[in-house]
């Protein structure tokens, strides 16, 4: 976890920037000792985002199972599976 005090990135944005894009992981930035923000690399964001969707879209699914609503075919579950990847590596390359 990569933690700095809020003044590092007013005197340091492209270290902070740096950081956050070889790392791939977010910086937490603190006021006062206290968290306040979070930074991190516009691709890993997207990248997070991305895995968020995904995983509304299961719980979702699994919720309208445990309702008794009808399932998708394997060749549906195919198709979206592989439409998720492919939003999921488009985030990467961007």
């Amino acid at each position: 976890m990569n933690i700095k005090p809020s003044a590092a990135i007013r005197k340091n944005y492209n270290k902070i920037s740096e950081l956050c894009k070889r790392s791939g992981e977010p910086v937490y930035l603190t006021k006062n000792g206290e968290g306040d923000l979070v930074v991190m690399n516009i691709e890993a964001f997207a990248r997070r985002e991305s895995m968020l969707r995904l995983r509304e879209a299961l719980i979702a699914a699994e919720e309208g199972r445990l309702k008794g609503k009808s399932g998708y075919s394997i060749d549906d579950v195919s198709a979206l599976m592989k439409s998720a990847i492919q939003e999921v590596l488009d985030g990467q390359r961007k």
